[in-house]
């Protein structure tokens, strides 16, 4: 900077009054992000794409990612690469960035690798979470957001909406591929042919995944049953469908009858209170032959009582002569989907904290990502959680006061 003809010894940050020098060193501040590789061999989705990741870039992060990490969604290091981001061998080195990026949730041993005031984001399952694993990551003194829990400006769910639409979507597929097997299924075609009487399928739930799952079916020709314990939702459902089709709230008989005449039944139903099956074994035992059950509430503990955790590597088995199909992590047979679809959502609620340069802002006057804490700075602030796992928890608007 020059006064007259002479230049002046300071430069134009040491010119400027304190609070504009604070704002000018904040919108420099570029985080990192770390994108870790699933060991779980059931997860092969990835937090985001190439193109998510040159989004980020763009904002001015700094994008790291293990080797390997896309390698289950079909994108390869070379693609991340060319779209800027920095492949490492050394998942310890991945650990040092200022913001960890996960799908499935942290490992003991990925845990023991994170630092203090670090920002992760991951899925948790409130309803297999425990209390050890909660004390971890308290210890570590991090800061957690959970995919489940993050909303968006009018509310809703928006990663875990995403996920149901695939899952009940895929439900169908998965379905039909079962149906025309030749390895145990009926050898059928899921939805109709003229002439031939249309396959009956059986959708418990008129949440997102049931609605997902009956628009699917009826574009391939089936005739559709949804039952459901809220009459508000069944109307909602009817009214989102565009269509007539045969709905009702759940009674022991009317869902009884369906299951038996059923070909396919989607359990798309999620109890977040206290668990019952809506179909017990009793009822599979009466059901055709060689008919389908898929549970997609399986990691809530299962619609129906014969359900039991199967992988993508063993997806199926056959108990009364129905075939099983009960993996928790449908979305993940279709990861290169699945991925899209989280990254498109991630990096626009990633990249707020590029704007405003400090994690704690964005926290503070961003709900929809406030919604998303569960631990905060090494403090648990999610009252469900606190429950479940039997600690005590403090309310995030309190702690956010004092930081």
């Amino acid at each position: 900077m020059e006064f007259g003809n002479q230049k002046s010894p300071f430069n134009k940050e040491e010119l400027m009054p304190q609070e504009e020098t604070l704002e000018v060193y904040s919108s420099k501040n570029n985080f990192s992000i770390g994108i870790i590789k699933e060991t779980d061999t059931n997860e092969n989705r990835i937090p985001l794409s190439p193109l998510g990741v040159e989004l980020l870039i763009d904002e001015g992060f700094q994008v790291i990612i293990e080797r390997g990490a896309g390698n289950g969604a079909n994108f390869s290091d070379v693609q991340y690469s060319e779209f800027g981001a920095q492949i490492i061998d050394e998942k310890e080195e991945v650990f040092k960035a200022d913001i960890l990026l996960k799908i499935s949730s942290f490992t003991d041993k990925e845990i023991e690798l994170l630092r203090k005031d670090q920002l992760i984001f991951s899925t948790i399952n409130i309803y297999s979470l425990d209390k050890e694993y909660i004390q971890k990551l308290i210890k570590k003194r991090v800061t957690a957001l959970s995919y489940e829990l993050l909303k968006d400006d009018v509310g809703g769910f928006p990663i875990v909406r995403a996920m149901s639409e695939i899952a009940g979507s895929a439900s169908i597929l998965i379905a039909a591929e079962i149906l025309s097997s030749t390895d145990g299924g009926k050898g059928e075609m899921l939805g109709g042919v003229a002439g031939v009487k249309p396959t009956e399928i059986t959708i418990i739930g008129a949440g997102t995944a049931g609605e997902s799952a009956a628009r699917t079916a009826i574009g391939l020709g089936a005739n559709v049953k949804i039952f459901d314990e809220s009459v508000n939702r069944l109307r909602r459902i009817q009214a989102n469908l565009g269509q007539k089709v045969y709905t009702t709230v759940l009674k022991d008989k009317l869902i009884s009858n369906a299951a038996l005449s059923s070909d396919v039944i989607i359990g798309a139903y999620r109890n977040t209170k206290t668990h019952k099956y809506i179909i017990n074994e009793d009822i599979v035992k009466r059901m055709k032959p060689n008919s389908v059950i898929i549970d997609i509430g399986i990691d809530n503990g299962g619609v129906f009582e014969t359900s039991i955790l199967t992988t993508h590597k063993k997806p199926t088995y056959v108990k009364h002569s129905v075939i099983h199909y009960c993996v928790p992590n449908i979305p993940s047979r279709v990861a290169r989907t699945a991925t899209y679809s989280i990254s498109n959502i991630l990096a626009q609620i990633v990249s707020e904290f590029a704007d405003s340069g400090n994690i704690n802002n964005v926290i503070r006057n961003n709900q929809g990502i406030r919604n998303g804490v569960y631990i905060f700075k090494g403090i648990l602030t999610n009252e469900n959680i606190a429950d479940s796992v039997g600690l005590p928890s403090k309310d995030i608007g309190l702690l956010m006061a004092a930081f």
